[in-house]
């Protein structure tokens, strides 16, 4: 998608070196990291130099390619790279891919490279099957889309998830425009109101909260949320908060639906209490960072939680958007022969 004008991927080559936009400096600076090492890449994964589970997933996959570059052992490889984030199934998911095509003798680059090409092509898929739900909205004017966290290029190759149908309706001179939740605590929204910035997609930044009241008074047409690991029964991991959107969007009877690229969807797992929880440091809650500056918001010596994801059960979810059409929590297998 568009930075400063330029198409450029989220991840990218440049002979024996993996290149990536750190998104922890984003949106005060742009700034590309070279990774060389698997140890480099786990720490850019832990770390959320990288984040969104597509774009890990294929980071993580060029980790492997980068270990049997240098003869790192490629057991050692997959368990360092894969204790880096343990909720996003599309981690463990690549990781496999990667092995198992190794083991069939592929070349390690072009394995990588077709994992990341793969996302593409179901982020564009995606797309396309979700502008087809925005114009079967029948409106006329603008139409209103809520989302959370970040699900767009940022967090994949390219297209995004949850974006993908935004950018696909913008490009086609349907007047969309985006509610942006800033997500809390890592800020996540800022980085979807800098892609669609970037874009030139109207949108509007609002607090967490904001969300319910604007359904309850009607200025949200739908809601569209990306997924780091969803069940086979429908359940749909997110982050932290997606869940209270869930509930306001039901009890609004607002279109709540999930982007749901089959590399996410973790067909082992039918309960939502089965996914891991990632608890991340409390000092993501404790301090907010801004252009050039770190402040301590909580008081010293309260204590602080900070579990990254929760689960919307699948009865809140209006249709799962995936590569392949949009299903229900309950046709889901069946669109995928499962």
């Amino acid at each position: 998608m568009n930075v400063e004008g330029r198409w450029r991927r989220t991840i990218e080559v440049a002979g024996d070196d993996v290149i990536v936009l750190d998104q922890a400096k984003l949106p005060y600076t742009i700034e590309w990291m070279t990774l060389r090492t698997v140890e480099e890449v786990a720490r850019a994964i832990r770390d959320m130099h990288i984040r969104g589970a597509p774009l890990i997933g294929a980071t993580a996959a060029y980790g492997l390619a980068i270990a049997a570059r240098t003869g790192f052992d490629l057991d050692r490889a997959s368990t360092l790279l894969a204790a880096t984030r343990p909720t996003a199934i599309n981690l463990r998911w690549a990781l496999g891919e990667m092995q198992r095509a190794l083991a069939a003798g592929a070349d390690p680059w072009a394995a990588a490279a077709k994992i990341a090409d793969d996302d593409v092509a179901m982020c564009e898929a995606i797309g396309m099957h979700g502008k087809q739900i925005i114009e079967g909205l029948g409106k006329k004017d603008r139409v209103n889309v809520l989302t959370h966290c970040n699900a767009g290029w940022l967090a994949t190759v390219d297209w995004g998830t949850a974006t993908a149908p935004i950018y696909k309706c913008h490009d086609a001179g349907i007047p969309i425009h985006v509610w942006v939740e800033e997500t809390r605590p890592r800020n996540q929204g800022m980085l979807t109101a800098w892609e669609l910035g970037q874009h030139g997609v109207p949108h509007t930044v609002i607090a967490d909260n904001a969300g319910g009241h604007l359904m309850q008074h009607g200025q949200v047409d739908l809601c569209i949320v990306g997924t780091d690991r969803t069940t086979r029964n429908g359940d749909v991991c997110n982050k932290i908060g997606t869940y209270l959107k869930g509930l306001a969007a039901h009890d609004n009877h607002v279109p709540f639906y999930a982007a749901v690229p089959s590399s996410s969807i973790d067909w082992a797992v039918g309960a939502p209490e089965e996914i891991p929880i990632e608890e991340r440091s409390g000092d993501e809650v404790r301090f907010v960072t801004g252009y050039g500056a770190r402040v301590e918001i909580v008081p010293r010596g309260s204590a602080v939680a900070n579990p990254a994801f929760d689960v919307t059960p699948r009865r809140y979810m209006t249709g799962l958007i995936t590569e392949r059409g949009v299903a229900t929590p309950a046709s889901l297998a069946k669109l995928f022969d499962r």
